[in-house]
Formats: structure tokens, sequence, C-alpha cells
């Protein structure tokens, strides 16, 4: 069976350029939506000529423009998307609407990957406000896409390195901390971490598979699933120091939450206080709705935190 055409959206941000990277590795006909509104932004127009280099195919798209999309769209087999959900009050995940209208129209695509690859929202429900927003659009995207019969994959990546592993889970910095860290209540609750570029490895490798197909892929691999006080272990292991431990009690951290006034620090301490207190990455069994990737790859040698952690030494 040949390679799928694959069309990136959002393939100049975090996490979509390397869901590029990763589809030319795989050897897929590779896609990049080139959106007229990049402007005057060179970064992310050198990263797309870049890409092209690489033997990756650039094609102009507008959300503006819904013929545009529908053309785009038709140009291939499966559509990856992966636009941001940083700028909350913009909406930016409630876009994907107008790409699922263009992917029903279309009529060929054979997969859809919406952009989700955090918390898996179906489990969300419960979700403190204001951070819930990321939540609430996801699932109505969801909604969307199953309502118009597109065959789908969700991607649930739960938490990336860069922003929670190198800094030990501290928020407000993305290097460690020299001298103290804080710790979540009593710091022993499980979380995932994973490597970005592992992420990508695993979303592209589920794109053809049909034990995937309408189902949720759950980025699990066990060696990653670390408690923060066994991640802050490694990291004194590895850096020959011992950290001074605080803890932050439960009750603490929701009226640090409470008495913060900045929105999207807000949305980013809920997110923080489903994961590090509720345990929510974890505290579930995946069921027939969902698979977990480094069970379904096993050749896929997926980057383990002491190996990851040693960059910043």
């Amino acid at each position: 069976m040949g390679k799928s055409r694959v069309l990136v959206v959002g393939g100049t941000g975090y996490i979509g350029k390397r869901l590029v990277r990763a589809s030319l590795a795989e050897g897929h006909h590779t896609y990049v939506l080139r959106r007229p509104e990049i402007g005057l932004d060179i970064d992310k127009l050198q990263l797309l000529l870049e890409f092209k280099q690489q033997g990756a195919e650039l094609v102009e798209g507008s959300f503006s423009d819904h013929r545009s999309l529908v053309e785009a769209v038709k140009k291939v087999d499966v559509v990856v998307s992966a636009m941001s959900g940083v700028h909350f009050r913009t909406h930016n995940l409630l876009q994907q609407l107008k790409l699922v209208d263009a992917i029903k129209q279309a009529g060929n695509i054979k997969r859809f990957l919406p952009s989700e690859f955090g918390l898996d929202p179906a489990r969300m429900g419960h979700a403190l406000e204001p951070g819930r927003v990321t939540f609430d659009e996801k699932m109505i995207v969801r909604k969307a896409i199953e309502e118009a019969n597109i065959p789908h994959t969700y991607v649930s990546a739960n938490c990336f390195a860069g922003y929670f592993a190198g800094n030990l889970s501290q928020m407000g910095t993305l290097l460690p901390p020299k001298d103290k860290v804080s710790l979540y209540g009593d710091g022993n609750v499980k979380v995932v971490y994973m490597d970005e570029d592992d992420i990508a490895t695993y979303t592209i490798k589920s794109i053809d598979d049909p034990r995937t197909l309408n189902k949720t892929l759950y980025l699990r691999p066990p060696e990653n699933i670390l408690t923060q006080r066994e991640l802050v272990e490694i990291w004194e292991n590895l850096a020959g120091t011992t950290l001074d431990k605080t803890t932050i009690s439960e009750e603490d951290f929701l009226a640090q939450l409470k008495g913060c006034d900045n929105f999207v620090m807000q949305v980013g301490m809920g997110h923080f206080y489903h994961i590090f207190y509720e345990g929510s990455l974890t505290n579930f069994e995946i069921g027939e709705d969902g698979e977990e990737a480094s069970q379904l790859y096993p050749q896929v040698r997926y980057t383990r935190m002491r190996e990851y952690l040693r960059r910043y030494l």
C-alpha cells in the first residue's frame, strides 16, 4: 500500500513543524498549508521554504476563503491540524470548524486529526473555569467531525517536555530551578511527560493504521509515566545537586488560582491543577475507544526523561 498524501495545517507552529518533519521522514508526500495571513513573519516564511527544500509541497489556503481550503484538502488523503490554542481569547481552535466544512465538501479524506495533543477533552467536562475553554472548544470540533462522519483519530499526547519536564514542572520558567523546587501536593501523582518529536512520530505513525481509526491515541510510554518527585530526582542525579523542596497544598494552589487576574495564567494554572492534583492524565484505563501508542508502535525508540534532561546540564 502506498504512502498517504498528508496536509499539515499549522505547520510552522510548535508541534506543527515537528509533524511536517515526521511526515517527511515516514516518506509521505507532505503538503503544508501556506496561509496568506503570514504577512511579514519572516521566521514562518523561512521555515516554510525549508520544508519545501526538504521535499514538502506548499499549498495556499485561507480560513477566510472556503474554496481555497476545499482545493487544498482535495490534494491529499489525510489532514493533520496543529492549530494553536495558546491565544485562548481568539478561539483559534474553533477555526477548525471551517476545516471540517472543507473536508466534508471535498469528500475524499480518509483520516482527519484535529488539533488536540494534550489532555483528553472528553474526560474534562468537570474542568475548572476559565481553563475549560480549550476542552470545550475541542469537544465542539469533535462533535462537528463526528456529525459529518469524517474518519478521524484524536491524539492525547499529555505533557510537552519542553513546558513540563525541563523546568521540573515549575510555572513561570522553562529552565530547571537552581536551588528550590515547588512540589504540587505530595508530588506523587503520576504524570506523562513526552518529547515533542516523539509526539509527532507517534501521530504520523497512526494516520494509516486501521487500529486507530475513529479512536483516541493515548501517548503513555511506560518509562515516561513519572511523578513530579521522580522527575526532580532524575534531575538531581544528573546535576549532582539536591534542591530545597517546598510543597503547595491543593487548597493553597486553588487560592492562588482564584486570586490570579491574568487570564492566560488562570488557564494554565487550571490545567496544572488537573494534571498534578487530580492525576487526570493517568487516573483512568484506556478503553475500547482508545489505543496506547507505545504498544502499537514498539519500534519507536521514545526519549526517556533522563535523556531529555541531559540537554539542560
